[in-house]
């Protein structure tokens, strides 16, 4: 007769549980062995802060200072009242009135002659009437005045201005020098303006234009009128 098995000792019974339980735990081992990580202590210094060493800062005790109050001005001084006689007599100025009466014959008033002034008029030498006339110009029909004066005028310049100036400055090549001026009705050159590269030849070029000789007037419907005239000099710096 065999002996009979006592179920509660079979091993095989509960041989699946244990299994997933020991394969479990392997897994954990052996994940925690792959990803477990250790440090070199030595290499590792954060060092240690001594707070004694450390120094107090010592903080200036600040004192306000109080400026004292300005000293309150000093009381005005009481006006000194004189007391004087009154033993002068004053004359009163009597106005008279300046109406007059019925019976006040007036006297005539002289008749006030009233004198015309004439006004400056300025006539562009283009398109005068009468040119002003340069000494020795005096011939001719008014574009041969013209041409004449502006010869006679370029011919005065050039003579009368230093080119070597320009060198001087230290300037090079063709330089030019816009000039304006007006002949004014007592035949006069007034109001000359000139613009150059450098202001010593700007003076230099007024300089001669003042020299002109004074003109005979230009004319416009018979009355002596002011001109303009512009005047560009031209020359050339040799180097």
């Amino acid at each position: 007769m065999e002996p009979k098995k006592n179920p509660s000792a079979d091993v095989k019974r509960n041989s699946s549980i244990y299994f997933l339980v020991g394969l479990a735990l392997m897994l954990f081992v052996t994940n925690y062995s792959i990803n477990y990580k250790t440090y070199d202590k030595s290499a590792i210094d954060i060092g240690q802060l001594n707070m004694d060493e450390l120094d107090e800062e010592e903080i200036p005790v600040t004192e306000q200072i109080q400026t004292p109050p300005p000293p309150p001005p000093p009381p005005a001084a009481p006006e000194v009242i004189e007391v004087v006689e009154d033993e002068e007599e004053i004359e009163e100025t009597v106005i008279e009135s300046t109406e007059s009466s019925e019976e006040e014959e007036i006297v005539e008033v002289e008749e006030v002659e009233v004198e015309e002034v004439e006004e400056d008029i300025e006539v562009p030498f283009a398109v005068i009437e009468n040119v002003p006339v340069f000494p020795g110009c005096d011939k001719g029909n008014n574009d041969a005045k013209k041409k004449c004066m502006s010869e006679k005028i370029n011919k005065f310049v050039q003579k009368k201005f230093n080119t070597d100036l320009a060198g001087d400055l230290g300037l090079t090549g063709r330089q030019r020098i816009n000039v304006i001026f007006k002949i004014d009705r007592q035949g006069n050159v007034v109001g000359i303006r000139s613009r150059a590269p450098h202001p010593r030849l700007e003076k230099e070029a007024a300089r001669v234009i003042g020299l002109l000789p004074k003109m005979k007037p230009g004319k416009q419907r018979g009355k002596a009128v002011t001109v303009p005239y512009s005047l560009p000099i031209v020359f050339q710096v040799q180097d």
